[in-house]
């Protein structure tokens, strides 16, 4: 089987890799037990990442519905993971049918189960790619295929660039990927910190793994942010960004910010 131009004997299971432990800590079965034990140590060392990648998960549907709301149309969605349902076609298209969605994501497997789950879904398409080519992305013909960039885009990074490094210049990329983008797309971005509590031992799991987990201030988060208006309540702790219910027990320990902010005309 080839995808993307890759082997299935090309695709690294010796490693754990983010989008399974991800996977895994949400209950998914699309991962391996090298992922297993990584998903498990790192829940000893920082007991709230169940609750916080659930809080993650919602947090990015609340914010589809914002953006569609908002008259936005097509969404670029780049490091999104396993799908799980539902995913962020499903929740546009409830109430924009006619919505366009780019997943992308660099792990094989990845883009393997999103082009099954995509097949006979209009105005979507899956690429292999990485966040760390942000021209490759932009300039991909299938992207291209979905995705108008003389019009509003959503740009979504929900928690991807912690797994950049700052030798990768975070920075440089998300910039690069917001100059790509027409006035009137928003950028959502969730992101990592250690902000409220120690979490060096969780940082230390993903050493293994396919790429490092690179916790940051809410500063430093507030950077990726330059040339777009954080729309309200700003960045915050994603249970708290326009929550459609009571937080669950233990909100105020999750270590992960989260915004959604317009680019500047």
């Amino acid at each position: 089987m080839s995808q993307g131009g890759l082997h299935a004997e090309d695709i690294d299971t010796s490693k754990p890799h983010p989008a399974r432990i991800y996977d895994y800590l949400l209950g998914g079965k699309d991962n391996y037990e090298v992922d297993q034990r990584a998903g498990d140590e790192l829940a000893a060392a920082a007991p709230e990442v169940r609750i916080g990648v659930r809080a993650n998960r919602e947090f990015m549907g609340r914010a589809v519905r914002h953006v569609t709301g908002a008259g936005v149309r097509q969404i670029l969605d780049i490091g999104t993971g396993l799908p799980t349902s539902p995913n962020v076609h499903e929740i546009a298209k409830e109430t924009v049918p006619d919505a366009r969605v780019a997943y992308i994501d660099n792990d094989p497997i990845v883009n393997t189960h999103a082009e099954v789950l995509l097949d006979g879904v209009g105005g979507t398409s899956s690429v292999l790619a990485d966040l760390r080519d942000p021209r490759g992305v932009v300039e991909h013909p299938d992207v291209r295929r979905v995705i108008d960039f003389d019009e509003p885009v959503a740009l979504f990074l929900v928690a991807v660039v912690h797994f950049l490094t700052d030798a990768e210049r975070p920075e440089r990329i998300v910039a690069t990927l917001r100059d790509a983008l027409a006035p009137g797309s928003f950028l959502v971005l969730s992101h990592a910190t250690g902000d409220f509590a120690d979490r060096s031992d969780a940082q230390a799991v993903y050493n293994q793994a396919t790429a490092t987990l690179n916790l940051r201030s809410r500063g430093r988060v507030e950077r990726f942010f330059d040339g777009f208006e954080l729309v309200d309540p700003g960045l915050v702790q994603v249970p708290f960004w326009r929550p459609e219910g009571s937080p669950a027990a233990r909100s105020g320990e999750i270590g992960i910010y989260g915004g959604v902010a317009r680019k500047l005309d």
